[in-house]
């Protein structure tokens, strides 16, 4: 049994990202695997036969497969910014369940079977510009400071603004674009982001963060 936990994680998935971010803020060091999403290793398969990232597995043999979950655990081992104490679960819900609909669908429409993705890009929008009149109103989802509820949405916003980033960057949203980029140029994205090569059984071992 190894004695740091394990995290299979593939860098640009945005569930992942949100749960090295999590782990990185936390401090709490673990054994980091990059995985080819075409190309998934037998070891992840085994702990977690679902698929997909992030999977961490833990030194007693638990696994933890959702990425929310993921945060919490590293969050409730050291907390050092009190992230938990700002998780908006309505807006967390909306994020992962009606805008990533309507963002996969912008983002890959053909894989929907659609000719393009605008109907559900306008779908999208509308959950947006709630996040921006917030934010227009304080820095942070959570308050002055970057806290779950931001790390949680951030990836995913991330994704959409990067479909169209001219049409992104020219929307009437200069609350969202301003909390975006400022997460975007933060040294804890910048840390969570590096490139690591593909792990296959008997690499050296990568130790994150």
């Amino acid at each position: 049994m190894t004695e740091l936990p394990i995290l299979y994680s593939f860098r640009r998935c945005p569930y992942a990202m949100r749960a090295r971010m999590a782990i990185a803020v936390s401090g709490i060091q673990v054994e980091l695997r990059e995985v080819v999403l075409r190309d998934k290793p037998p070891e992840m398969i085994a702990v977690s036969p679902k698929g997909t990232v992030p999977v961490l597995l833990l030194g007693d043999g638990n696994v933890v497969d959702e990425s929310l979950d993921i945060m919490r655990w590293a969050l409730a081992q050291h907390d050092p910014e009190s992230w938990l104490a700002h998780q908006d679960a309505v807006m967390i819900a909306a994020n992962d369940g009606p805008f990533k609909h309507a963002l996969d669908r912008y983002k890959y429409p053909h894989r929907y079977g659609l000719a393009d993705g605008l109907e559900h890009r306008e779908a999208a929008l509308e959950h947006l510009s709630g996040l921006n009149e917030l934010l227009a109103t304080q820095p942070y989802l959570g308050g002055s400071a970057p806290a779950f509820t931001d790390i949680a949405l951030f990836p995913f916003v991330r994704q959409f603004a990067a479909t169209d980033q001219i049409w992104f960057d020219a929307l009437p949203l200069p609350a969202l674009q301003a909390w975006l980029n400022g997460l975007l140029a933060s040294d804890l994205f910048g840390q969570t982001m590096t490139r690591y090569p593909k792990w296959t059984a008997g690499d050296e071992t990568i130790l994150f963060p």
